[in-house]
């Protein structure tokens, strides 16, 4: 029998936490990891008297990969399954160890309804035009788009065991040595977005394979945390994680033609924050703090944190 711990990274997670320990335990899970972002709810008084159970406090907010790398360096098990707050497993997780004997291994996520989520659970390691079309707004307006389908693996068979290129960090199994070889989650995906993208892509790179895993299964109600975010912060991470990974992982022209999307699409998104958010001159400001980062992304070949200040009301929202 595979040695299973969980981690589970927290924040202001009071609603979910408890009844996610517990579904992990009943799966199987042997040794269980909650790593605490700073929470200002009853979140860690939970945890504390949940027998078995070790907590790791962060008050300063290490973000998402932060807290994954310290929750696997925590375990003492051969396979660490990281694990969302909002995720209930259900069955399977010996199955799924099985599969992430050669690196990693996701599994069938469902909704609070039942119903497979199927452009979530398993995906395709972006390209620049999927990064392209997605802040162009294109997969939202035009589903049906080339680009969209094959990002989203359109037409994939989730009754089959297979090899996959990026299942979400939701629900996913490492087997923890080969985690530690490639040094974890990169932590400069700060706070949210991306990093385990990156990790799957550097995972597949150093010749290692990650697996669908049909036969482990988990319930997830999906936003527990992110709807929590302050919306200007929210917003300015999730630019600032794709222009990185473009800047980390494409070539000279891809990485620019993203930088150039970006920066075209401050414009509509700004209107779109002024007319639809209600935000107003909040959202002038932040999509011209994304319009700098895109810019200077595109001139300088790196990611400008600094823009992060301006909103750092924001900073402590995980």
């Amino acid at each position: 029998m595979r040695s299973i711990g969980a981690v589970i990274v927290t924040w202001n997670s009071e609603e979910d936490i408890a009844a996610c320990i517990t579904a992990a335990r009943n799966a199987g899970v042997l040794e269980t990891i909650v790593v605490d972002n700073g929470s200002k709810d009853l979140t860690r008084e939970i945890v504390t008297s949940m027998d078995g159970v070790k907590l790791l406090y962060f008050p300063e907010n290490l973000g998402f990969a932060g807290g994954v790398n310290r929750g696997v360096a925590a375990l003492s098990t051969e396979y660490a399954l990281i694990l969302n707050p909002d995720c209930l497993v259900q069955d399977g997780l010996e199955k799924m160890a099985n599969a992430a004997q050669k690196g990693a291994a996701g599994g069938m996520l469902l909704g609070t309804n039942g119903e497979l989520q199927a452009g979530f659970a398993v995906r395709r390691l972006p390209t620049a035009w999927t990064l392209i079309f997605e802040v162009l707004g294109l997969n939202r307006l035009f589903a049906w788009n080339p680009v969209n389908r094959r990002y989203r693996n359109a037409g994939f068979d989730f009754t089959q065991e297979q090899e996959v290129e990026q299942p979400p960090a939701a629900f996913l199994m490492v087997h923890k040595q080969i985690f530690e070889q490639l040094n974890g989650m990169d932590e400069k995906f700060w706070p949210i977005w991306f990093e385990d993208v990156d990790f799957c892509l550097r995972l597949r790179k150093a010749g290692r394979k990650i697996v669908y895993c049909p036969a482990a299964r988990a319930k997830h109600r999906g936003g527990g945390s992110i709807e929590k975010i302050l919306w200007p912060f929210k917003e300015l991470a999730w630019y600032v994680s794709l222009l990185r990974y473009a800047t980390q992982h494409f070539g000279w022209l891809s990485r620019r033609l993203v930088c150039l999307a970006v920066a075209a699409a401050s414009v509509p998104r700004a209107l779109t924050g002024i007319i639809y958010r209600r935000q107003g001159v909040r959202a002038l400001g932040v999509y011209a703090d994304v319009f700098c980062l895109a810019w200077v992304s595109l001139v300088l070949d790196r990611v400008d944190h600094r823009r992060f200040g301006r909103h750092a009301e924001g900073a402590e929202h995980f």
